[in-house]
């Protein structure tokens, strides 16, 4: 064969796309494995210095590392904050690794807002990294209570993605209503505004710029889920009180970051739909059936993502415990 005939070949089109196969296929197998999980979190800048990591808003799965929620990165002086820890060893690498990518500098402290897996079982990960873990007393007592539980369940989702996840709690507890505390230079308050999503759930504040990390208080693009201890008109009592602080920004426990106005529409104005409808219900006595009846078809809610499985589970607890409490 000819060098002209060679060099003919090397140019054709087909020769060209067979090379860079070759070669993506080379860089494929070089890189880490880390590096080829799937990363299912979007980042939003909030504000200078702030960002939203922005996970999906359909269910927890092995695919997604139980990563279906929003978690918060701030940049300080002295290094990187990250609210809320994901819900394993691996998912904690994604968040802090993201996080890093955003700030330039190292994961130093990680806030919890919640005691919902995906808030918190990470923690051991963020503290081998040398990060500080700093949680409520009472999200902590919560996370005590459901650790058992929360792994078992996180075993059987993640499968070979829990592998060296163990449970951890915080370093720094702190508490009261308006707990303050400064990292990095930048002054935050840990928000103590009532049983939402879970006992102990709170909202990191930022007094400076009006921001809300408000963790599992506020759900947008999707329904919010009345678990089996969620309490409803204490979680509503508490997104009444967020938004008496007139937040200018609310970065959600789920959904991308919005403003109060959505998060009313969304969050409150759900709420008071579902906990007034069946507090009525449950002074007379009338039923879970006769609650359902009225309650069970909610149109201005149904764009929201999961509707259709959480909507009448949410009416059906919601009454139960309604009643229970009128007894």
């Amino acid at each position: 064969m000819t060098f002209s005939l060679v060099r003919g070949l090397l140019r054709s089109d087909v020769v060209r796309a067979i090379l860079l196969v070759v070669l993506a296929l080379l860089i494929a197998q070089a890189l880490p494995a880390r590096a080829q999980q799937q990363d299912p979190l979007r980042a939003v800048l909030v504000s200078p210095g702030v960002w939203a990591l922005v996970g999906p808003i359909g269910g927890p799965s092995r695919d997604n590392h139980a990563l279906n929620a929003t978690y918060g990165v701030i940049a300080t002086p002295e290094g990187t904050i990250l609210i809320d820890s994901g819900a394993a060893a691996q998912g904690a690498r994604l968040l802090t690794d993201r996080a890093q990518q955003l700030t330039g500098q190292p994961v130093r402290w990680v806030i919890n807002t919640g005691s919902q897996h995906h808030r918190w079982f990470g923690n051991e990960q963020l503290r081998k990294g040398g990060a500080q873990v700093i949680a409520h007393a009472r999200t902590v007592q919560t996370q005590r209570t459901l650790a058992a539980g929360q792994a078992t369940e996180l075993q059987t989702l993640l499968g070979d993605r829990f592998d060296g996840t163990m449970p951890a709690h915080a370093d720094h507890v702190v508490e009261g209503a308006r707990a303050g505390i400064t990292l990095g230079g930048v002054r935050l308050e840990l928000l103590d505004l009532g049983d939402a999503h879970f006992p102990g759930d709170v909202v990191v504040w930022l007094p400076a710029t009006k921001t809300a990390f408000a963790g599992d208080v506020v759900y947008v693009e999707r329904l919010l889920s009345l678990a089996p201890l969620s309490n409803g008109p204490s979680w509503l009592q508490a997104f009444d009180r967020l938004a008496a602080l007139a937040p200018a920004q609310i970065v959600p426990g789920h959904g991308a970051p919005t403003n109060l106005d959505v998060a009313q529409a969304q969050t409150g104005a759900y709420l008071r739909f579902v906990t007034a409808g069946v507090a009525r219900h449950a002074k007379e006595m009338a039923g879970v059936e006769a609650a359902l009846a009225e309650l069970g078809n909610a149109p201005a809610f149904a764009a929201l993502a999961n509707y259709d499985p959480l909507h009448r589970v949410n009416v059906n607890r919601a009454y139960l415990r309604a009643e229970a409490a009128n007894q």
